[in-house]
């Protein structure tokens, strides 16, 4: 995986950067997936497959939920904040821990 250099804690991947009081994720999304899960990195942003398909917000409200899920925090400290009708989007998340930490609980599902 592609990493880049952060002055303020050292090595993360490209798709993540630190910010105050949390981080912004930039995510490829591939709705009606079978499953859903963090599948790697697509073009720089990390690639997330869910099964909801991309009607009526659908596709958007799992990809908060199952983020929100896989970072151990509640709903309300993930939110999408640029890209809400395309596949390539900007998801903000806040009071999560050190980049590393968010990083690290991001890593691909294994089949």
């Amino acid at each position: 995986m592609a990493t880049r250099e952060d002055s303020r804690t050292g090595k993360l991947p490209p798709w993540i950067r630190g910010g105050e009081g949390g981080v912004v994720l930039e995510i490829h999304l591939q709705p009606g997936a079978r499953r859903s899960a963090v599948v790697g990195e697509h073009g720089g942003r990390l690639k997330i497959a869910l099964r909801a398909p991309p009607i009526d917000g659908r596709a958007n409200a799992e990809l908060i939920d199952f983020l929100a899920a896989r970072l151990q925090l509640p709903r309300g400290a993930v939110r999408i904040v640029a890209g809400a009708s395309s596949r390539s989007k900007r998801v903000a998340v806040d009071g999560g821990g050190a980049a590393e930490d968010i990083a690290a609980g991001l890593a691909p599902t294994a089949e």
